[in-house]
């Protein structure tokens, strides 16, 4: 019988980094939330409700459907974009297929913030494709390429692609490759062969990248910040202005614990679906 003892050993390890970077900060944001702010800026250690009272200001919960609708759309057309390209590589000979990987991950070399402000250099008025458009004669004024909400999806698409890619690659990778062949022997053409087989077989991948999507694109603020400006506020912007700026950290805390309890209740409720899809499905 396998000893216990060494396994939870090699554990500790993992469990003593999240316990002290993770769960800690989390207690002491946590504990923040409910205590109130100073004069001027200081944390007044007296509790109080009013920090989770004030997010119910309409202000606030329009940020927080703004954001979520942007989230979503992220998890969406990062889908659809990076099924077609994680299939695609994975359909390679494994050669290519390390190439492709490689070019999938070059982004993470390169710092975030350069990332996006490369961006802005490319679709500001006098970037690069207003440049090359007005060159060409396509057009005659600038178009408006930046700072609104498309770009800010453009962003988060561009910033947040890898990590859908890589969980449905895997996927596709450790696909029983023997029923979609049996699937085309039963006369089933690409389309069905990929809705009934290779579809529902990497719906792993498809679930795991979008979580990390969600969750990635849900608190994110640097590509708001930098592509949206001012026309694009999302949650993350708030709270972080809300510690940086108004020196408001009760309420930025509380913020937090209600975009990070939201994130919790919409991913299970997501996992939920997904389950009973899958029961329909064994159900027919």
């Amino acid at each position: 019988m396998l000893n216990k003892k060494p396994v939870k050993l090699l554990a500790a390890p993992a469990l003593l980094w999240m316990g002290v970077l993770f769960v800690l900060p989390m207690l002491m944001i946590a504990l923040m939330s409910f205590l109130k702010r100073g004069t001027y800026g200081q944390v007044v250690y007296e509790f109080t409700l009013n920090n989770y009272v004030r997010i119910w200001d309409p202000l606030y919960g329009q940020i927080f459907a703004d954001t979520l609708v942007v989230a979503i759309l992220t998890t969406v057309l990062s889908i659809v974009c990076g099924y077609p390209l994680a299939y695609y590589i994975s359909r390679l000979e494994k050669s290519s297929q390390q190439i492709w990987l490689l070019l999938v991950m070059i982004p993470f070399w390169i710092n975030f913030l350069v990332r996006s402000y490369a961006w802005v250099i490319i679709l500001r008025s006098q970037g690069v494709v207003n440049t090359i458009l007005q060159s060409l004669g396509i057009i005659t004024e600038p178009l408006p390429l930046l700072y609104n909400s498309g770009s800010v999806l453009l962003g988060m698409v561009y910033t947040l692609l890898p990590f859908m890619v890589l969980p449905i690659y895997v996927s596709l990778e450790q696909m029983d490759r023997r029923k979609l062949e049996a699937a085309y022997d039963l006369g089933a053409t690409p389309w069905r062969a990929f809705w009934h087989v290779t579809l529902p077989m990497t719906k792993t991948g498809v679930v795991t990248g979008s979580i990390l999507v969600f969750v990635s694109s849900i608190g994110m603020f640097v590509v708001p910040d930098v592509m949206g400006g001012a026309k694009s506020a999302l949650i993350g912007n708030v709270i972080q202005n809300q510690f940086l700026s108004a020196r408001d950290w009760p309420f930025g805390s509380a913020l937090s614990i209600v975009l990070m309890l939201l994130s919790m209740l919409l991913i299970l409720l997501y996992f939920r679906a997904v389950k009973a899809g899958e029961a329909k499905e064994g159900a027919a």
